[in-house]
């Protein structure tokens, strides 16, 4: 992939009180390269329930051509793509939701526990620049994976 058309990644999980944090920290790190250093915060429930907040911001290249790759990992990568005009919003982040579940499991999909907020760059800033960007990106990172799993 010559070139990643995007400034970062942010991805989010929360470990509730009734989950294991090792096992969501874990489910996250599915996602990232190897040892990523995760933030960690604690906060607490509307009812005072213990909440731990994990978060991460992938910034350089190879890591997020890593993450992107993940994401060519999802069954539904062709239908993610062809959603990608309602995922990018006018300030050219792209949204989406991951299985905290699948991915503690080691597989990546779509669903809900893991938030993907990605910053696509697009000159001019507009919508359709950044759909065109993140697609590129995204068939660029398919055709790595391709590659990867023939070897």
């Amino acid at each position: 992939m010559p070139q990643i058309p995007f400034h970062y990644i942010d991805l989010r999980t929360f470990s509730y009180e009734t989950e294991d944090e090792k096992r969501v920290n874990s489910a996250l790190q599915t996602i990232l390269p190897e040892d990523f250093p995760l933030t960690r915060m604690e906060s607490s429930g509307h009812h005072g329930d213990r909440i731990i907040v994990f978060s991460t911001r992938v910034e350089s290249a190879d890591a997020i051509r890593h993450v992107l790759i993940q994401l060519a990992r999802l069954p539904s990568f062709e239908t993610l793509q062809s959603e990608l005009d309602e995922r990018v919003t006018e300030n050219t982040e792209l949204f989406l939701r991951l299985d905290k579940q699948a991915a503690f499991r080691g597989m990546i999909r779509r669903g809900e526990g893991i938030t993907l907020r990605a910053k696509v760059e697009a000159y001019p800033a507009k919508k359709s620049a950044a759909v065109k960007n993140a697609d590129e990106a995204l068939t660029q990172a398919a055709s790595l994976l391709a590659a990867n799993d023939s070897e």
